[in-house]
């Protein structure tokens, strides 16, 4: 009896701490050197994209002002579902920026 009693208790606490680190690294920015931002150009600040290797880029781009930023209005960051469990800053870019609607 009391090894299920053991285990059930140590499955609610492994659950647990599991639960609370995803919370905890949601709050992380993603560095500009991972290998998904390396390859999306991302960088923390848009004055610093490439323009020569993005074309694309032009000024008042920024992650806030992207259709896939999740993060509310005046945030200095939020989450963005191209790097999951992550957030970027709200005025960085990557080459997937979409004009929001």
């Amino acid at each position: 009896m009391s090894n299920r009693r053991e285990f059930i208790v140590q499955v609610g606490l492994a659950g647990g701490a599991l639960a609370s680190s995803q919370v905890m690294a949601q709050g992380a920015l993603v560095a500009e050197t991972e290998p998904a931002a390396a390859g999306l150009g991302y960088k923390a600040d848009a004055a610093k994209a490439d323009k020569a290797k993005f074309p694309k880029f032009a000024a008042g781009q920024q992650c806030s002002t992207c259709a896939l930023y999740q993060g509310k209005a005046g945030a200095a960051s939020g989450p963005c579902p191209l790097f999951a469990g992550k957030e970027v800053t709200a005025k960085g870019w990557c080459s997937a920026w979409a004009k929001k609607a």
